[in-house]
């Protein structure tokens, strides 16, 4: 079992104490340099699998990952605000420090969401949007240009900061909405989509994940494609882990762990028909290319090549 003897989980724990005591998580030059601390020494590609950690460990991370999307927040928050005060907003949002990792991120899910679409998306939600819409603005500007996007965000004060960007644009305030409801609020409407994106911070924890999941299988159209952002190794002490196993009602398509500064891994997976239903089976192995990860599939097999392709797309 992992637990406090390993070096990466001693410092892990050390930054964990230092966050935890801080007044505020609003960004100022504390905040800022213990995340950076934490993001570098959990970035490097490990072994570690966070399942095997003791409880006193687990309970460690738990809180540890709500810190980071309390903080990421009040961090996406500051930052649209500094944005929308500008008279045309998207014209700088290389401001924001992470853009770039959004940019790359994004590309990874244009990339991956076209080896399994045979037609372009006309409509997308996004699920957790919050103040700072990257995801949706990038692929809107970028990728999917004539495609809407539906945001969803429970705090109202996030939707109209992100409206707020995007309201001087003649192109994207047509094509970008935004819903202040709770997900599981949302029923018929979810039939609409061909693609649903749902925020790694949407769903803290496994079991309020697993829900949120189950919600989207009950009302998606068959066949509408899932996109979950997840993580792997100690970048798991950073979001929650998407378990391809708990994405039930979907047939699990890949599974991609990027291994640069693009933090979240991506799972993506389409909405079983109504006719077939899928179970997960057991691990499949993947050549040392995939860093000996778990895939998982429902009934049918999960196409290796494809995903191998994707990679080397983007190497």
């Amino acid at each position: 079992m992992v637990c406090e003897k390993d070096p990466l989980v001693r410092k892990v724990c050390k930054l964990y104490e230092q966050i935890s005591s801080l007044e505020s998580l609003k960004p100022c030059k504390d905040v800022d340099m213990l995340f950076t601390q934490l993001v570098v020494t959990c970035m490097p590609p490990s072994p570690i699998d966070v399942t095997k950690l003791c409880k006193t460990i687990q309970d460690i991370r738990s809180k540890l990952i709500q810190l980071c999307g309390e903080a990421e927040g009040h961090l996406e928050s500051h930052f649209s605000n500094i944005l929308g005060s500008y008279e045309n907003p998207l014209h700088y949002l290389n401001i924001f420090p992470y853009y770039s990792n959004y940019l790359k991120l994004s590309q990874l899910e244009f990339n991956i969401l076209t080896k399994h679409c045979s037609n372009v998306p006309t409509k997308v939600a996004f699920v957790g949007s919050g103040p700072l819409p990257l995801t949706s603005i990038v692929l809107a500007s970028f990728h999917l240009t004539a495609t809407s996007f539906h945001n969803y965000d429970v705090d109202p004060s996030a939707n109209s900061k992100a409206l707020r960007l995007v309201s001087s644009d003649p192109d994207l305030s047509r094509r970008m909405f935004f819903h202040t409801t709770d997900i599981m609020d949302v029923t018929n409407a979810l039939n609409d989509y061909d693609v649903v994106f749902l925020a790694a911070l949407v769903g803290m924890d496994k079991n309020a994940k697993v829900r949120v999941i189950d919600h989207l299988a009950k009302y998606m159209a068959p066949g509408a494609i899932l996109m979950l952002r997840s993580a792997h190794g100690a970048r798991a002490f950073l979001y929650p882990v998407v378990d391809p196993c708990d994405v039930r009602g979907f047939e699990v398509l890949s599974v991609f762990h990027p291994t640069d500064e693009v933090i979240n891994s991506v799972v993506i997976a389409r909405k079983c028909p109504m006719t077939k239903q899928c179970y997960p089976l057991g691990p499949t192995k993947l050549p040392n290319k995939f860093l000996d990860t778990e895939m998982f599939n429902c009934l049918n097999h999960v196409n290796l090549m494809e995903e191998l392709d994707v990679e080397e797309q983007l190497s």
